[in-house]
């Protein structure tokens, strides 16, 4: 990825460019990529995720074109703290499933919904998981295979925190499947390069967390049924960085409850338990 036309802004794919916030962290890795959508030719734009509330980062985006819609992917502040003032900047509503998130008269995002803007079609997809709220945005005539910005549902290195109990994990698994039914599209995630292949990351993702709830139930039998979620991160995050043990502990607490709900599930069905 190289840059393009200005001070930061970079090409991520034919129908996309992204400019890097400067909000690096733990979390947000190298900071949160704003994406810009629009067709060759255009010179209207889509912002996706804002990023956050930082001046400017956010005329940046407001010069990078006539910005004519705002989404975001999820409620998560590195996302949405700079989306009221680059409305105030361009007058373009900003739209997310959460209305919470909404300004400028921009109504909340459906799954399955088209929306044509910059002379892109893009679909909203929910993918909740890493949070209620969360959802993909699927750009199908972007290259061979399409391209979905996948926030940070799925990330461009590491792996997603499920932010629980907003977020479950019994969500995010089908979230996953549905993200594998579009194939080899481009990954353009909120956080870290592009991936080239969407079906391939989610597989990936799918196998950590198979591993992850493996260690998971491990580590009951050791410590017993009941279990703290300190307890357990302690035996399968031993040695994690500070920084990132409180995501540590929403993952152990995200996969606590999914196993203890299907060993409730199997009690009041066939009698059997989680082991």
């Amino acid at each position: 990825m190289t840059p393009v036309t200005g001070p930061g802004l970079q090409r991520s794919s034919g129908l996309t460019q992204f400019i890097l916030a400067p909000n690096p962290g733990p979390m947000s890795l190298d900071g949160t990529n704003s994406y810009l959508l629009r067709a060759p030719g255009h010179s209207a734009v889509v912002v996706v995720d804002p990023g956050p509330d930082d001046e400017p980062h956010l005329e940046a985006l407001a010069s990078a074109g006539v910005v004519e819609l705002v989404l975001v992917t999820h409620r998560h502040a590195d996302h949405t703290a700079g989306s009221a003032r680059l409305h105030e900047l361009t007058g373009a509503p900003v739209r997310a499933a959460d209305h919470r998130h909404c300004h400028g008269g921009g109504a909340p995002l459906a799954d399955g919904e088209l929306i044509q803007a910059a002379g892109v079609d893009i679909t909203v997809l929910a993918a909740p998981g890493h949070t209620s709220d969360s959802v993909c945005f699927h750009l199908a005539a972007d290259g061979q295979h399409g391209s979905v910005l996948t926030g940070d549902t799925v990330l461009g290195r590491g792996t997603t925190v499920l932010d629980f109990p907003d977020g479950t994990l019994g969500d995010y698994l089908a979230t996953l499947d549905r993200l594998e039914a579009l194939g080899n599209a481009t990954v353009l995630p909120a956080h870290g390069p592009v991936l080239p292949s969407l079906r391939d990351i989610v597989r990936d993702y799918r196998r950590h967390r198979e591993e992850r709830l493996a260690q998971i139930r491990a580590a009951l039998r050791t410590l017993g049924g009941d279990a703290s979620v300190r307890e357990v991160a302690d035996a399968v995050y031993a040695g994690v960085d500070p920084s990132v043990r409180r995501a540590a502990e929403l993952s152990v607490a995200a996969q606590l409850s999914y196993l203890r709900g299907l060993e409730r599930g199997r009690q009041d069905g066939a009698g059997e338990t989680v082991g």
